[in-house]
Protein backbone atom coordinates (compact mmCIF):
# COMPACT_ATOMS: atom_id res chain seq x y z
CA UNK A 1 0.00 0.00 0.00
CA UNK A 2 2.59 2.40 0.82
CA UNK A 3 4.34 1.85 -2.52
CA UNK A 4 0.90 2.94 -4.12
CA UNK A 5 0.51 6.05 -2.28
CA UNK A 6 3.71 7.86 -4.66
CA UNK A 7 2.10 6.58 -7.73
CA UNK A 8 -1.50 7.58 -6.90
CA UNK A 9 -0.08 11.34 -5.82
CA UNK A 10 1.49 11.23 -9.70
CA UNK A 11 -2.26 9.67 -11.16
CA UNK A 12 -4.01 12.81 -9.10
CA UNK A 13 -1.52 15.80 -10.17
CA UNK A 14 -2.05 14.22 -13.63
CA UNK A 15 -5.80 13.89 -13.37
CA UNK A 16 -5.55 17.83 -11.96
CA UNK A 17 -3.32 18.77 -15.06
CA UNK A 18 -5.78 17.00 -17.55
CA UNK A 19 -8.76 18.77 -15.83
CA UNK A 20 -7.20 22.13 -16.87
CA UNK A 21 -5.90 21.32 -20.44
CA UNK A 22 -6.78 24.56 -22.19
CA UNK A 23 -8.12 28.34 -21.88
CA UNK A 24 -11.60 28.47 -22.79
CA UNK A 25 -12.98 31.40 -24.12
CA UNK A 26 -16.31 32.65 -25.08
CA UNK A 27 -18.16 35.69 -25.25
CA UNK A 28 -21.44 36.94 -23.23
CA UNK A 29 -24.07 39.43 -24.16
CA UNK A 30 -23.59 42.75 -22.06
CA UNK A 31 -26.29 44.07 -20.49
CA UNK A 32 -28.40 46.99 -20.65
CA UNK A 33 -26.47 48.55 -23.90
CA UNK A 34 -22.93 47.15 -23.22
CA UNK A 35 -21.00 45.53 -25.53
CA UNK A 36 -19.92 41.72 -25.13
CA UNK A 37 -17.97 40.42 -22.46
CA UNK A 38 -14.95 38.11 -23.17
CA UNK A 39 -14.62 35.48 -20.72
CA UNK A 40 -11.36 32.96 -20.50
CA UNK A 41 -11.58 30.12 -18.05
CA UNK A 42 -10.28 26.58 -17.28
CA UNK A 43 -11.67 23.59 -19.47
CA UNK A 44 -10.57 20.24 -20.08
CA UNK A 45 -10.35 20.99 -23.54
CA UNK A 46 -7.53 21.12 -25.78
CA UNK A 47 -6.50 24.80 -26.96
CA UNK A 48 -6.14 24.86 -31.14
CA UNK A 49 -5.26 27.93 -33.12
CA UNK A 50 -8.28 30.42 -33.27
CA UNK A 51 -7.57 33.42 -35.44
CA UNK A 52 -8.73 37.50 -34.19
CA UNK A 53 -7.24 40.09 -36.07
CA UNK A 54 -3.82 39.83 -36.83
CA UNK A 55 -3.13 37.15 -33.67
CA UNK A 56 -3.08 33.58 -34.31
CA UNK A 57 -3.89 32.33 -30.61
CA UNK A 58 -4.17 28.98 -28.97
CA UNK A 59 -7.47 28.72 -27.43
CA UNK A 60 -10.62 26.28 -26.79
CA UNK A 61 -13.11 28.59 -28.55
CA UNK A 62 -16.77 27.85 -26.61
CA UNK A 63 -15.69 24.81 -24.53
CA UNK A 64 -17.15 23.89 -21.06
CA UNK A 65 -15.63 25.41 -18.31
CA UNK A 66 -13.78 23.31 -15.68
CA UNK A 67 -13.66 24.27 -11.91
CA UNK A 68 -10.71 26.49 -11.03
CA UNK A 69 -9.61 28.23 -8.22
CA UNK A 70 -13.24 30.00 -7.71
CA UNK A 71 -12.18 33.37 -8.25
CA UNK A 72 -12.78 36.28 -10.90
CA UNK A 73 -10.48 38.53 -12.28
CA UNK A 74 -12.00 41.55 -14.13
CA UNK A 75 -10.13 43.21 -17.03
CA UNK A 76 -10.28 46.53 -17.97
CA UNK A 77 -8.88 47.03 -21.35
CA UNK A 78 -6.98 50.24 -22.49
CA UNK A 79 -8.36 52.85 -25.51
CA UNK A 80 -9.15 51.21 -28.13
CA UNK A 81 -8.61 48.02 -27.19
CA UNK A 82 -9.76 44.44 -26.95
CA UNK A 83 -8.97 41.27 -25.05
CA UNK A 84 -6.65 39.64 -27.48
CA UNK A 85 -3.96 42.31 -26.81
CA UNK A 86 -3.85 40.61 -23.11
CA UNK A 87 -4.27 37.47 -23.58
CA UNK A 88 -0.79 36.30 -22.12
CA UNK A 89 -2.04 37.64 -19.17
CA UNK A 90 -5.16 35.62 -19.53
CA UNK A 91 -3.60 32.76 -20.09
CA UNK A 92 -1.47 33.16 -17.05
CA UNK A 93 -4.48 33.96 -14.77
CA UNK A 94 -6.56 31.19 -15.98
CA UNK A 95 -3.32 28.75 -15.83
CA UNK A 96 -3.37 29.35 -11.97
CA UNK A 97 -7.39 28.78 -12.01
CA UNK A 98 -8.91 31.90 -12.16
CA UNK A 99 -11.73 32.79 -14.48
CA UNK A 100 -11.11 35.76 -16.37
CA UNK A 101 -14.11 38.57 -18.35
CA UNK A 102 -13.43 41.73 -19.87
CA UNK A 103 -16.16 44.24 -21.46
CA UNK A 104 -15.52 45.84 -24.44
CA UNK A 105 -15.61 49.97 -23.40
CA UNK A 106 -18.30 52.30 -25.05
CA UNK A 107 -16.78 54.34 -28.05
CA UNK A 108 -13.13 53.57 -26.65
CA UNK A 109 -12.76 50.16 -27.64
CA UNK A 110 -10.56 48.78 -31.08
CA UNK A 111 -14.19 48.61 -33.36
CA UNK A 112 -15.40 52.15 -32.36
CA UNK A 113 -12.33 54.20 -30.77
CA UNK A 114 -14.87 57.47 -31.41
CA UNK A 115 -14.82 58.88 -27.72
CA UNK A 116 -11.60 58.04 -25.60
CA UNK A 117 -10.66 60.41 -22.35
CA UNK A 118 -13.04 61.50 -19.77
CA UNK A 119 -16.41 60.61 -21.02
CA UNK A 120 -14.95 57.34 -21.04
CA UNK A 121 -13.57 57.48 -17.89
CA UNK A 122 -16.84 58.20 -16.16
CA UNK A 123 -18.71 55.62 -17.99
CA UNK A 124 -15.95 52.62 -17.68
CA UNK A 125 -16.62 51.67 -13.94
CA UNK A 126 -20.23 50.87 -14.29
CA UNK A 127 -19.38 48.62 -17.21
CA UNK A 128 -17.00 46.43 -15.24
CA UNK A 129 -19.72 46.23 -12.31
CA UNK A 130 -22.54 45.09 -15.01
CA UNK A 131 -20.18 43.10 -16.75
CA UNK A 132 -19.36 41.54 -13.35
CA UNK A 133 -23.10 40.94 -13.31
CA UNK A 134 -23.60 39.19 -16.37
CA UNK A 135 -20.83 36.78 -15.17
CA UNK A 136 -22.14 36.01 -12.41
CA UNK A 137 -25.80 35.21 -14.11
CA UNK A 138 -24.46 33.41 -16.73
CA UNK A 139 -25.16 29.68 -16.00
CA UNK A 140 -21.82 28.33 -16.37
CA UNK A 141 -19.80 30.61 -14.96
CA UNK A 142 -22.19 31.99 -11.65
CA UNK A 143 -21.64 28.54 -9.91
CA UNK A 144 -17.86 28.41 -10.32
CA UNK A 145 -16.58 32.05 -8.76
CA UNK A 146 -17.32 33.53 -5.25
CA UNK A 147 -19.35 36.33 -5.84
CA UNK A 148 -18.09 38.65 -3.51
CA UNK A 149 -13.83 38.50 -3.63
CA UNK A 150 -12.99 39.69 -7.05
CA UNK A 151 -10.03 41.51 -8.71
CA UNK A 152 -9.35 43.48 -11.03
CA UNK A 153 -6.68 44.27 -13.35
CA UNK A 154 -6.65 47.72 -15.44
CA UNK A 155 -3.76 49.04 -18.08
CA UNK A 156 -3.14 52.41 -19.25
CA UNK A 157 -6.60 53.84 -19.57
CA UNK A 158 -8.03 50.36 -17.87
CA UNK A 159 -6.09 51.38 -15.21
CA UNK A 160 -7.52 54.47 -14.46
CA UNK A 161 -10.66 52.35 -14.24
CA UNK A 162 -8.70 50.33 -11.69
CA UNK A 163 -7.75 53.24 -9.67
CA UNK A 164 -11.65 54.36 -9.26
CA UNK A 165 -12.68 51.19 -7.70
CA UNK A 166 -9.05 51.02 -5.34
CA UNK A 167 -10.87 54.72 -4.26
CA UNK A 168 -9.13 57.40 -5.92
CA UNK A 169 -11.13 60.29 -6.72
CA UNK A 170 -10.31 62.10 -9.98
CA UNK A 171 -12.37 65.40 -12.21
CA UNK A 172 -12.16 66.49 -15.93
CA UNK A 173 -11.29 69.55 -14.55
CA UNK A 174 -8.37 68.22 -12.91
CA UNK A 175 -7.42 66.64 -16.30
CA UNK A 176 -7.38 69.89 -18.09
CA UNK A 177 -5.14 71.64 -15.27
CA UNK A 178 -2.80 68.89 -15.71
CA UNK A 179 -2.61 69.70 -19.47
CA UNK A 180 -2.08 73.26 -19.20
CA UNK A 181 0.61 73.09 -16.54
CA UNK A 182 2.09 69.70 -18.62
CA UNK A 183 1.13 69.97 -22.37
CA UNK A 184 4.56 69.87 -23.75
CA UNK A 185 5.96 67.29 -21.47
CA UNK A 186 2.67 64.91 -21.41
CA UNK A 187 1.52 65.73 -24.75
CA UNK A 188 0.62 62.22 -25.69
CA UNK A 189 -1.35 61.88 -22.62
CA UNK A 190 -3.68 65.40 -23.33
CA UNK A 191 -4.37 64.47 -26.92
CA UNK A 192 -3.88 60.62 -27.60
CA UNK A 193 -3.33 59.56 -30.97
CA UNK A 194 -5.05 63.10 -32.99
CA UNK A 195 -1.61 64.62 -33.18
CA UNK A 196 2.29 64.42 -32.22
CA UNK A 197 4.71 67.02 -31.47
CA UNK A 198 7.85 66.48 -34.21
CA UNK A 199 10.25 69.53 -32.83
CA UNK A 200 9.38 71.75 -35.60
CA UNK A 201 7.48 75.12 -36.28
CA UNK A 202 4.19 73.36 -35.92
CA UNK A 203 4.46 72.49 -32.12
CA UNK A 204 3.54 75.48 -30.70
CA UNK A 205 0.66 75.62 -32.80
CA UNK A 206 -0.20 71.86 -31.89
CA UNK A 207 -0.40 72.87 -28.81
CA UNK A 208 -2.30 75.98 -28.18
CA UNK A 209 -5.04 73.86 -30.55
CA UNK A 210 -5.16 71.16 -27.80
CA UNK A 211 -5.44 73.18 -25.01
CA UNK A 212 -8.71 74.97 -26.92
CA UNK A 213 -10.16 71.40 -27.37
CA UNK A 214 -9.39 70.15 -24.08
CA UNK A 215 -10.64 73.75 -21.90
CA UNK A 216 -13.81 73.73 -23.74
CA UNK A 217 -14.75 69.60 -23.52
CA UNK A 218 -13.43 68.85 -19.84
CA UNK A 219 -14.14 72.00 -17.16
CA UNK A 220 -16.34 69.89 -14.73
CA UNK A 221 -14.74 70.28 -11.44
CA UNK A 222 -17.08 67.36 -9.90
CA UNK A 223 -14.56 64.84 -8.75
CA UNK A 224 -15.82 61.30 -9.67
CA UNK A 225 -15.62 58.33 -7.55
CA UNK A 226 -16.73 54.48 -7.94
CA UNK A 227 -17.35 51.79 -5.15
CA UNK A 228 -18.34 48.15 -5.84
CA UNK A 229 -17.73 46.23 -2.63
CA UNK A 230 -17.19 43.05 -4.26
CA UNK A 231 -13.97 43.75 -6.07
CA UNK A 232 -11.33 43.01 -3.21
CA UNK A 233 -8.30 43.68 -4.94
CA UNK A 234 -6.53 45.69 -8.23
CA UNK A 235 -3.95 46.09 -9.94
CA UNK A 236 -3.46 49.36 -12.37
CA UNK A 237 -0.61 49.14 -15.16
CA UNK A 238 0.50 51.64 -17.05
CA UNK A 239 -2.07 53.77 -15.47
CA UNK A 240 -3.40 57.16 -16.80
CA UNK A 241 -3.29 58.97 -13.28
CA UNK A 242 -2.43 62.48 -13.90
CA UNK A 243 -6.53 63.81 -13.25
CA UNK A 244 -6.43 61.90 -9.91
CA UNK A 245 -6.05 63.33 -6.16
CA UNK A 246 -3.29 61.42 -5.04
CA UNK A 247 -4.35 61.69 -1.57
CA UNK A 248 -7.31 59.98 -2.63
CA UNK A 249 -5.22 56.90 -3.19
CA UNK A 250 -2.47 57.31 0.13
CA UNK A 251 -4.91 54.54 1.64
CA UNK A 252 -6.63 52.77 -0.73
CA UNK A 253 -9.77 51.13 -0.01
CA UNK A 254 -8.90 47.71 -1.07
CA UNK A 255 -5.58 46.03 -1.70
CA UNK A 256 -3.54 48.05 -4.44
CA UNK A 257 -0.75 47.03 -6.72
CA UNK A 258 0.80 48.81 -9.61
CA UNK A 259 3.02 48.00 -12.91
CA UNK A 260 5.16 50.98 -14.08
CA UNK A 261 7.29 50.90 -17.33
CA UNK A 262 10.62 53.07 -17.21
CA UNK A 263 10.06 54.18 -20.97
CA UNK A 264 6.92 54.83 -21.53
CA UNK A 265 6.14 57.60 -24.11
CA UNK A 266 2.62 57.75 -23.74
CA UNK A 267 1.95 58.01 -19.89
CA UNK A 268 5.20 59.50 -18.93
CA UNK A 269 5.77 57.78 -15.30
CA UNK A 270 6.47 60.99 -13.44
CA UNK A 271 2.87 62.68 -14.21
CA UNK A 272 1.47 58.75 -14.24
CA UNK A 273 1.67 55.77 -11.95
CA UNK A 274 4.90 56.82 -10.62
CA UNK A 275 2.93 59.64 -9.16
CA UNK A 276 0.03 57.43 -7.30
CA UNK A 277 3.07 55.08 -6.37
CA UNK A 278 4.67 58.23 -4.21
CA UNK A 279 1.14 58.93 -2.46
CA UNK A 280 -0.01 55.11 -1.91
CA UNK A 281 3.87 53.25 -1.07
CA UNK A 282 3.72 51.47 1.71
CA UNK A 283 0.44 51.21 1.67
CA UNK A 284 0.07 49.79 -1.92
CA UNK A 285 2.44 47.46 -3.89
CA UNK A 286 5.15 47.70 -6.70
CA UNK A 287 4.38 44.40 -8.62
CA UNK A 288 6.69 45.53 -10.88
CA UNK A 289 8.90 47.64 -13.22
CA UNK A 290 9.53 47.31 -16.45
CA UNK A 291 12.90 49.00 -16.31
CA UNK A 292 13.58 49.02 -20.21
CA UNK A 293 9.98 48.58 -20.97
CA UNK A 294 7.52 51.32 -23.00
CA UNK A 295 3.54 51.75 -23.02
CA UNK A 296 3.08 48.72 -25.37
CA UNK A 297 5.08 46.32 -23.01
CA UNK A 298 2.49 45.86 -21.31
CA UNK A 299 0.03 44.44 -24.33
CA UNK A 300 1.38 40.92 -24.52
CA UNK A 301 0.91 39.87 -27.66
CA UNK A 302 1.79 43.17 -29.09
CA UNK A 303 -0.27 44.57 -32.28
CA UNK A 304 2.15 44.33 -35.34
CA UNK A 305 3.27 48.04 -36.48
CA UNK A 306 1.71 47.62 -40.26
CA UNK A 307 -1.74 47.39 -38.17
CA UNK A 308 -1.18 50.25 -35.91
CA UNK A 309 -1.44 54.01 -36.66
CA UNK A 310 2.20 55.72 -37.06
CA UNK A 311 1.14 57.37 -34.15
CA UNK A 312 -0.02 54.79 -32.38
CA UNK A 313 3.28 52.31 -33.50
CA UNK A 314 5.68 55.33 -32.48
CA UNK A 315 3.74 55.06 -28.75
CA UNK A 316 3.63 51.65 -28.49
CA UNK A 317 6.91 50.20 -29.93
CA UNK A 318 9.53 48.05 -27.91
CA UNK A 319 12.41 49.86 -27.67
CA UNK A 320 15.83 48.73 -29.49
CA UNK A 321 16.94 45.67 -27.63
CA UNK A 322 13.98 45.45 -25.25
CA UNK A 323 13.40 41.38 -24.02
CA UNK A 324 9.99 40.85 -24.43
CA UNK A 325 10.51 37.51 -23.30
CA UNK A 326 10.49 39.07 -19.43
CA UNK A 327 6.92 39.81 -19.52
CA UNK A 328 5.88 36.45 -18.68
CA UNK A 329 7.94 36.50 -15.71
CA UNK A 330 5.73 39.90 -15.21
CA UNK A 331 2.44 38.10 -15.75
CA UNK A 332 3.32 35.74 -13.18
CA UNK A 333 4.15 38.46 -10.55
CA UNK A 334 0.30 39.81 -11.59
CA UNK A 335 -1.16 36.74 -10.74
CA UNK A 336 0.91 36.34 -7.57
CA UNK A 337 -0.80 39.69 -6.61
CA UNK A 338 -4.17 37.87 -7.31
CA UNK A 339 -3.70 34.74 -6.02
CA UNK A 340 -2.23 36.45 -2.19
CA UNK A 341 -5.18 38.59 -1.75
CA UNK A 342 -8.00 36.94 -2.99
CA UNK A 343 -7.17 33.23 -1.84
CA UNK A 344 -6.26 34.30 1.81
Amino acid sequence: MRGLLPALAVLLALAGAAAHAGVGVTQLAGRSHDGPVTVFYPTPVADQPVRRGPFTLELAENAPPARGNGRLVMMSHGSGGNPWVHSNLARALVQAGFVVAMPEHHADNARDPSNPGPDSWKLRPAEISRALDAVLRDPRFGPLVSPDRVGLYGMSAGGHTALSFAGGRWSPAQFTRHCEAHIAEDFPACVGLMTRLRGDAFDGVKQKAALAVIGLRFDDPAWQTYEDPRVQAVLAAVPFAADFDPASLAQPRVPLGLVTAARDKWLAPRFHGGRILQACLPRCEWVADVAEGGHGALLSPLPPAQVLGATEAHLLADAPGFDRAQMAGVDQRIVAFFRSHLLQ
